[in-house]
């Protein structure tokens, strides 16, 4: 009879020590909220990020453990499996259960996600299992179980030698460790991207003395600056994947890293684009073609227009490789090409000013009505034409002013170009002298300030006075001379003027004189007396 009721006490008992969830921890604080799978994966990472040992054991099955060691490795492989989870899985909360129980066999069992590992995915799993107050969430036994082979492949042992204090996440989602690994990658991977681009530029300056083509060295002078900045990108994304980072973090990450070598390449594409415009130009005035001016300035407009279309496309491609980085710029950008019915023909619509603007300009490079460098008089205004972009010209007027006008205006209304063919012009001087004004000595004079005080305005070739015009008291003679660009002409005139001007004033009949008649008149007492009266007081006198 005793022996039946020690079986009878000991059955009884059994359930209750050896069956009980996690018979060798303490019992479960207050605060440890199971009740759910949400409460049990938001309580978990909460107590595990902490390292709280009286809270972080609970949320786990250790039932395959031994009592005496469930204290001790409960903590242990919390702290490993939220390493594992911060790293491999980043858990949807919008998607873990908020019910308790639910219909069917499934509602004891849900699946978090899987874990990538060399012997195949891994399931995490919070599992519904019966306690001492009532049925509870935690993670299961078989993902207990899986823990340290998890934390093998994508853990370190040097996390657990840690202080709790780098354990603990003063911002975002990083812990304190993470911040400083962080650290200490950005700035070793700027230092080593200099150290490399100094490398490669000093061996590729070197290898580039070696040869006569002048390309390598614009190659090398447009990588400058462009060079570190890629490896920058490529060494801290690969560096931030040795510090395991959360998936929204490493995501960040390269999402930097990406953005910073696009630009980077963009930077390349542009200076490289602009070294080699000038390195053409350059090449070309060093020619025997050199000296055709006009070849040159035609040459200079074409590479601008062309460097501005092909930037325009650099800018546009590299802004569309930013922005389809993000999620909701790739759905707009699908959604537009989806619907590229009326909303393409209203922004088409929109766009034919700036795409006719930028036809234009194309236009203008190829049939160059006007080259940079060329003469224009253009709105009553007297210049050069110093730049040519695909929108509009900018003329630098004589006294400095800059106008800036439409090109579309240059293909549409007219305008003079005084260089369209050759850069050499014709200037007048007029001058009104008297009539007996001696046109030969002029002639000659014009002649002499040409040859000898002309201070190289002059080009040589041409030289003329002649009477262009009579007036009832002036004669017009207009002197006509060459120099060898307008800027030369348009001084060489003043010089002339000047020169001409001050001779005439030194010759007896150079300069216009006002010509009148003198015709004696009779005083009043002539006229009152009459002739004999006065010859009668001339006698007496």
């Amino acid at each position: 009879m005793r022996r039946f009721v020690s079986l009878w006490v000991l059955w009884v008992l059994l359930p209750v020590g050896a069956f009980a969830l996690n018979g060798g921890l303490p019992a479960a604080p207050a605060d440890v909220d199971r009740s759910t799978p949400a409460a049990t994966a938001t309580g978990f990472l909460d107590a595990a990020h902490a390292r709280d040992a009286a809270r972080a054991p609970h949320y786990l099955d250790l039932s395959r453990l031994p009592p005496e060691t469930q204290a001790e490795e409960g903590l242990k492989l919390a702290r490993r499996l939220v390493v594992v989870l911060d790293r491999t899985l980043w858990l949807d909360f919008a998607r873990i259960g908020k019910e308790p129980a639910g219909p069917g066999e499934r509602a004891r069992r849900e699946v978090l996600g899987q874990v990538a590992t060399s012997r195949g995915p891994q399931d995490i799993v919070l599992e519904r299992v019966d306690a001492a107050g009532g049925p509870v969430w935690v993670f299961s036994a078989d993902t207990v179980g899986a823990i340290d082979a998890l934390f093998e492949e994508h853990g370190s042992p040097v996390l657990e030698m840690l202080p709790p204090v780098f354990f603990t996440r003063p911002l975002w989602v990083l812990e304190t460790w993470q911040w400083l690994g962080l650290a200490l990658v950005l700035v070793g991977a700027w230092a080593l991207g200099r150290l490399v681009e100094a490398v490669t530029l000093r061996v590729g300056a070197r290898a580039a003395g070696l040869t006569k083509s002048g390309w390598d060295d614009e190659l090398l002078a447009a990588g400058k600056g462009s060079i570190r900045f890629v490896l920058a990108g490529m060494l801290a994304a690969a560096g931030a994947r040795l510090l395991k980072l959360p998936p929204p973090a490493q995501a960040a990450v390269d999402l930097g890293a990406r953005s910073l070598i696009i630009v980077a390449a963009a930077l390349f594409f542009l200076r490289f684009l602009s070294r080699a415009a000038r390195f053409v130009e350059k090449k070309v005035a060093q020619s025997p073609e050199g000296t055709d001016v006009a070849r040159v300035r035609g040459l200079r407009t074409q590479l601008a227009i062309l460097r501005r279309v092909v930037e325009v496309a650099v800018v546009l491609v590299a802004a569309s490789l930013l922005l389809l980085q993000f999620e909701a710029v790739r759905n707009v950008g699908v959604s537009l090409l989806a619907s590229a019915g009326i909303a393409g023909l209203a922004i088409g619509l929109a766009a034919q000013k700036s795409l006719s603007t930028l036809l234009a300009g194309i236009q203008l490079s190829i049939t160059q009505p006007m080259r940079i460098g060329d003469t224009v008089i253009i709105e009553n205004e007297w210049g050069w034409v110093e730049e040519i972009t695909l929108t509009y010209v900018v003329v630098k007027v004589w006294d400095l002013r800059r106008l800036v006008i439409p090109i579309t205006q240059f293909l549409e209304k007219p305008f003079q170009n005084w260089s369209k063919v050759s850069p050499e012009i014709l200037g007048t001087a007029e001058l009104y002298v008297d009539f007996r004004t001696n046109v030969p000595a002029v002639r000659a004079e014009l002649k002499r300030i040409l040859e000898q005080e002309s201070n190289g305005l002059w080009d040589g070739k041409v030289q003329g006075l002649q009477v262009t015009d009579l007036s009832e008291r002036t004669m017009k003679l207009r002197a006509l001379v060459s120099a060898a660009d307008s800027g030369k002409a348009f001084d060489l005139r003043c010089l002339v003027r000047e020169k001409l001007v001050a001779w005439l004033q030194a010759q007896p009949h150079g300069l216009p004189l006002l010509r009148a008649e003198a015709t004696p008149l009779p005083l009043p007492e002539e006229k009152a007396v009459g002739p004999a009266l006065l010859a009668a007081r001339a006698g007496n006198g």
